[in-house]
């Protein structure tokens, strides 16, 4: 049976990677990509599939049930994987509204609609982040109480709750899944690794939060989406999985790594007033993820970050068509003492 898939978000980082990932290689599948197409979203990430017949775009916000309606009823969808989130801390932090709007309204709209349409598969997709803070040492489990301490994270956490409560009352079979912090091609550049890259090219300095010591799991993109993919066919309705590479890293350590592998010097580092509420360290315990549904991390952080790096470097007209000089010192002009 053909599993017609509603792609929110799929202009995005991780969606566009999701998308050019999986459709070459399975006849089985038919995406309809809804995107708004905000700030962080762009249609030439998806080049590789614009004339595979079992893609289609629609330009819209997950917040329009009308829109939403439309689609389900034209195309009809039968699994849906939401992408669609504004992700960008910094950005909450200054702003909140819209976080509350597309990542708990929008997650709502969709998950009325797939309730309405009996839809077989409803993923989730949501961010280690919600957990809150580590210490020293722990991972996060799946039983890891929520304790999110940004407008990002409580939105992602709220819309968490909603999909798992759609599932207990309704019995709509929906499964989440909360990723650590994702890298490689395509990641627009506000995020860390591709803001240093970026800055360090063009030898601007490069903003490091505090001290640079706050920790992260770090997973390379494909692998997460691998993950999906898996859940797309064998994820348990109702439940929740943690997806991880077990490659903790500090902040630091990543900002020298790129130094290095681009021969540039360590004086371009700057470091920067702390982002309030600045979680310390994140890591994931994806056993179950692993043991359950067999799927493990592929990419080594080494050498995949090499490989993003040269991404990025071989892609100067990708970077440059959408970001400006301005933003490439976004960090440092917000946060600065």
């Amino acid at each position: 049976m053909t599993k017609n898939i509603l792609v929110t978000g799929g202009a995005g980082f991780i969606g566009s990677n999701f998308i050019n990932y999986i459709l070459p290689k399975r006849d089985d599948i038919k995406i309809v990509n809804l995107d708004k197409l905000t700030y962080a979203g762009n249609l030439n990430n998806l080049a590789p599939v614009f004339q595979n017949k079992n893609y289609t775009f629609v330009k819209g916000d997950i917040c329009n049930t009308e829109l939403v309606d439309y689609i389900f009823r034209k195309y009809s969808i039968n699994y849906v994987i939401n992408f669609a989130a504004e992700s960008h801390v910094d950005r909450s932090i200054l702003g909140s509204e819209i976080f509350f709007k597309t990542n708990v309204l929008g997650t709502n709209i969709l998950l009325e609609t797939s309730k309405r349409y009996e839809v077989e598969k409803f993923i989730q997709i949501s961010t280690d982040e919600v957990y809150g803070s580590l210490g020293p040492s722990g991972k996060f489990t799946e039983n890891t109480p929520l304790a999110p301490n940004s407008p990002y994270s409580s939105s992602k956490a709220s819309a968490d709750l909603m999909a798992l409560s759609f599932h207990h009352t309704y019995g709509l079979p929906v499964v989440v899944t909360r990723c650590s912090n994702n890298y490689g091609p395509l990641q627009f550049p506000e995020k860390l690794i591709p803001l240093m890259i970026i800055n360090s090219m063009n030898n601007k300095k490069l903003p490091v939060y505090g001290d640079g010591l706050n920790v992260r799991d770090w997973i390379y993109v494909l692998d997460h989406n691998k993950a999906v993919e898996i859940v797309l066919d064998s994820g348990a309705p109702g439940e929740v999985y943690n997806i991880g590479a077990d490659q903790e890293m500090k902040n630091i350590e990543i900002v020298n790594l790129i130094l290095k592998a681009l021969g540039k010097d360590e004086s371009l580092i700057e470091y920067v007033k702390d982002r309030p509420g600045h979680d310390r360290r994140y890591a994931i315990d994806s056993t179950k993820t692993q043991t359950e549904l067999g799927w493990k991390p592929d990419y080594v952080f080494e050498e995949a970050i090499v490989s993003t790096i040269n991404w990025y470097k071989e892609n100067q007209a990708w970077w440059e068509t959408i970001i400006s000089g301005e933003y490439l010192d976004y960090y440092k002009k917000q946060y600065k003492s």
